[in-house]
Formats: C-alpha cells, structure tokens, sequence
C-alpha cells in the first residue's frame, strides 16, 4: 500500500509530457453527431487531435497505438457533477457542495475545493469520464455559485476553467430557498440581477439589502453575458418563465438543467437558442414538476431542433458520472419503441460529449476528435454505449493516464482471496 500511494504521489507532482501518438485500426466515434467510423486512425500531437477518421496518415516517429477489434471516442463530459467536491454521503468533512452558514452566495468559487485525489477521480476516469462541469449545491439562497469545468487527469492541476458558469436554482428547489414561493423567488433574482447591471444603485450596507456586494459582482459576467447562467428549472411554466427573463436581459446566456417537461415548450425553448441539460430518462412524476415526465423528453426536444445534452441531474446520488454511456444507450434504444422518440447512435454519443461542451461554449476545445481539441481520448474494448463495454486507454490531453482505481485493486485483491494475503479480520 504503502508503495502505491508513493507512486501515485510522484505521477501527481510530475506531470508526464504528451506526445505524438496515432490510434489505428479502431471504429472512430467523432463525438460530433456522426456515426462511427470503421479502420480509422486518431492522430495525437502536443496534447491535441490532429486529425480523426479514416484514410489518415500516421506520422513519422509516432507512438502507434494498435485498436483494431476497439472502438476509439471523445472522453465523456460530466455536465452536471460534484466530481471533486464530494467524497460521499454523511462525510461533512469532505463535502464541499454546499455553504449552509456562509453570508456569500454567488460569489463562491468551488475551483478553489477541487480535489484531484479524490477516489472517485480515479473510478470515474477508468470509466471513459474526462471532463466534468461541477457545480455547487444552493443552500440560504437560489443562488449556489460559480461553477468550473475540470479534467481528470492525474497531475495534481484539474481546473480548466475556473469561474466557468453560475448556477441557480428556480422551480420547486428555488421557491424554497429564494423566499418561500417562485414568485420570491423571481423576485430575489431579478433585484441581484439589477445590482449587479447597476452596482451604483445598489445600497449593499442596508441591514435589509438582499445581496451583498461580492455576490452582486460575480453576477456582472452573468448580466454582460461574459458566463453562462445555468438555471435548474423543470416544470414547463418555470422554463417559460427564465426564457422570458432574456427579454430583459438580452446579453443572457442561459443553459436549462434538468428540463423534465422541457418538450412541452421545446419549440420556444428553440426559438430562443437556449441549450439544455437535460436528466436524461425521467419517466415518473416523483415530484409535482414532474408531472409531464416522459422518456422521449430529450429526443422531442432534439427533433424541434434544441441543443441538448443529458446528465445525472435529478436521477442518481453521488457523482456517478459512469452511468452516462448506459443512459445514451437507452436513448438509442428508445429509437426501437413504437410511439417513443430516442436518438441515433451519433446523436446519443454526442449528448455526452460534444453537446455539454456545446453547452457552456467550449465545443471548440473539447467534447469531440474533431483537429483542434484538447486530446481526450477513450479506446474501448466494445461499443461504449452497450453495459458491458470498458475503456481499456484513457488518454487526457494527450497523456495516457493510470487505470488504477480504489475500485479496481479492491476487485484485484479479492477477486482470489488467499488467507495469508487477508487483513487478520478475514482469519475466522
């Protein structure tokens, strides 16, 4: 033990250099929307895709990497995750999701929190994960914090973007702690949304102002249009609502999470080019808003023309982000359903790859092997939205990472229990 956490501690202080590397003989999954692509080759250089599909030439003095019989993808993008932020339940101590006692609410950070050598890094980056947007839990008000966009890679630097999007929380989560009812709610959003547009009008020392200066700065990128605003709202009154609110504020970007009733209002979720994130195979109405709650909600709003992506939002606790090939998965599936309404193959892996990129505005960075992103590669022993299918290589900015997880050694050391090698618990 004492040696593995050795060597894991120097691959963190040392992070290892890219290099030119080319994954041949593989099915290719762009991740762009497109379907796969038999014998073809993804070129590697300088921790970037320089070219993906088939007919391409390896380059000279290349690390050849032979994938025939394996399907090479974008590594999975975690849209909505608390991968960093949270080790697990009932554990306060590693728990940083939520700020119940600070007098802060928008201007949390949590890039600051983000630990690299949490055991679920590893579990979820053996898993194909590469990417993960997290997000802070609201807590005294809507409003939960500035999110940040991460890697999992195992060099001790996660953070790509920090600062990346605020999160808020609107419909049943808002009205609960944004005064008691949406209409509050709204209330509390729009008066810190004019703060922050106006900081010289805002009378932050007032024993009653509802916002305190930090908050109402770190909501000015949002109101400029500078940082996504991700509204979690589900009902389709309440995603009518926050689509009207870039009447008002015309610069808004907004991203809707969660969007269960989201295609009962999907054509104007179109027309105002607002992208989702969407739970991904809500079918019960477990709460009052999600009464509507349908399987088909991604792929009726994919077909009226929405940018959608999908996440564990509202489905799984924990940051369970290997889930994410079985729900793309099923959406295929649902394309077999008579009167259902699911996506394609190419449409599916995007969902998970290039359309949370697409989402926050880093589509041009990462999320597909289109030349140009971040290397975040998978290769995969079978197809990656079939159950039984696990990556074999994960590569993050072109760096081949470890394989190993607390998961894994666990599986190893008792996998052919032999008694000398058993903690002295296992004797009797």
């Amino acid at each position: 033990m004492k040696s593995l956490l050795l060597a894991a501690a120097a691959l963190i202080a040392t992070p290892v250099a890219a290099e030119t590397i080319a994954i041949t003989g593989g099915i290719v999954a762009i991740g762009d929307g497109s379907q796969p692509i038999k014998g073809g080759t993804v070129v590697i250089a300088d921790g970037r895709i320089v070219s993906a599909g088939a007919g391409t030439a390896v380059p000279a003095g290349a690390r050849v990497v032979d994938a025939a019989g394996k399907w090479v993808s974008p590594g999975i993008v975690a849209a909505v995750s608390t991968l960093g932020l949270m080790e697990g339940y009932g554990m306060d101590e590693v728990n940083d999701t939520t700020a119940s006692r600070s007098p802060f609410s928008a201007a949390i950070d949590i890039s600051t929190a983000i630990n690299p050598t949490g055991q679920r890094i590893a579990t979820e980056r053996s898993s194909g994960v590469t990417r993960a947007f997290v997000f802070p839990a609201a807590a005294n008000t809507m409003f939960a914090g500035q999110g940040a966009v991460i890697d999992l890679g195992a060099d001790g630097d996660p953070v790509t973007r920090p600062r990346a999007f605020q999160y808020v929380e609107l419909g049943e989560d808002g009205a609960s702690s944004g005064g008691g009812s949406r209409p509050a709610a709204y209330v509390l959003l729009k008066t810190a949304m004019a703060a922050a547009a106006n900081p010289a009008s805002a009378d932050f020392a007032h024993k009653d102002a509802l916002i305190t200066r930090q908050d109402a700065e770190a909501l000015g990128p949002v109101v400029r249009g500078t940082m996504p605003l991700f509204v979690h709202v589900e009902r389709a009154a309440d995603i009518r609502a926050v689509l009207a609110l870039k009447r008002q504020y015309a610069a808004l970007r907004l991203v809707l999470v969660g969007a269960t009733e989201g295609w009962m209002v999907a054509d104007q979720i179109a027309a105002a080019r607002v992208p989702v994130i969407a739970a991904a195979l809500i079918d019960l109405p477990e709460k009052f808003e999600y009464m509507a709650a349908t399987q088909s909600n991604v792929g009726r709003m994919v077909r009226a023309g929405v940018t959608v992506a999908i996440s564990n939002a509202d489905i799984s606790e924990g940051p369970y982000e290997s889930y994410l090939t079985q729900y793309a998965g099923n959406l295929v599936a649902l394309t077999k359903l008579p009167g259902a309404q699911g996506l394609d193959w190419g449409a599916a892996l995007a969902s998970i790859t290039s359309k949370p990129a697409a989402a926050i505005g880093m589509d041009g960075e990462i999320g597909s092997l289109r030349p140009g992103r971040r290397a975040d590669v998978v290769i995969w022993d079978g197809d990656p939205l079939e159950l039984a299918s696990a990556p074999t290589a994960v590569f993050i900015d072109g760096v081949a990472q470890p394989m190993a997880s607390r998961q894994t050694r666990l599986r190893d050391r008792y996998l052919d229990p032999v008694e000398k090698r058993l903690p002295k618990a296992y004797e009797r």
